[in-house]
């Protein structure tokens, strides 16, 4: 979310109606999160100026461990020079530490062609951003998922009730740290999540759902404690509760 909010932004900035607009002191503490949004708190040091040139040679973009030789447009200005500043700002300050994590495993390599893409400026802010767009279009939908067996069957499933909350065996990448709580695509694929963690002999599926629209899940190495709750379904494994009277 704090990526593609990025991403957005840097769109807009390249192509304002000011010109292409680069931030020059580009740090994550000019930034602040304002609804979902990613916002500048400063714009004090943006600029619309792009360097003048007479050859190819005067268009290095510089950067502690990378330059990048550019190109010297006809009207005597490095092409993009802007764009390209604020993008690979972007590479080093966020998306180096986001988006590699916390991704299912089928949008893994499509997030890492992102980040070597744009730590080599490959690509330009529009590429990326239809990159980011096919990406969190493939999340929502689920077109992600790969066949496999279907594993909900070996669930009971109990509407209208949910367990005690508390804490719980922990997982990565979990919107809670007291437990395992993750956002799925259906009970599908949280079935799949559960027999993939020794720990989990049942799931719940609420009707929180994250910015995405995808309904969160919390799983749980127990199901026993269970209390009415109109808006959740709890799903066990049927061999968890073999034995046991429900």
């Amino acid at each position: 979310q704090i990526c593609l909010s990025l991403v957005k932004l840097l769109f807009y900035l390249a192509h304002s109606p000011l010109g292409s607009i680069a931030l020059l002191d580009f740090q994550p503490r000019q930034f602040v999160m304002v609804d979902g949004n990613l916002k500048v708190t400063d714009m004090d040091d943006a600029s619309t100026e792009e360097l003048s040139c007479k050859e190819d040679n005067d268009c290095t973009l510089d950067f502690p461990t990378k330059s990048f030789p550019l190109k010297c447009s006809v009207v005597g200005k490095c092409e993009g020079i802007n764009e390209k500043k604020n993008l690979f700002n972007a590479y080093r300050y966020f998306f180096t530490y986001l988006l590699p994590h916390s991704a299912p495993p089928a949008l893994r390599p499509l997030l890492s062609d992102i980040l070597n893409a744009t730590g080599d400026l490959r690509y330009g802010i529009n590429e990326t951003l239809r990159a980011f767009e096919e990406v969190l279009h493939l999340y929502k939908s689920g077109l992600y998922l790969q066949k496999r067996p279907l594993l909900l069957k070996d669930y009971i499933s109990l509407k209208g009730f949910r367990t005690v909350e508390g804490e719980d065996y922990k997982c990565w990448p979990s919107y809670s740290h007291l437990g395992c709580l993750l956002s799925i695509h259906s009970a599908e694929e949280a079935a799949a999540i559960c027999n993939s963690q020794l720990q989990c002999q049942s799931f719940i599926v609420t009707q929180h759902r994250t910015w995405t629209g995808r309904p969160l899940a919390s799983f749980q190495s127990s199901w026993t404690d269970l209390i009415p709750d109109a808006n959740a379904v709890v799903y066990i494994k049927r061999s968890a509760s073999s034995g046991e009277r429900l």
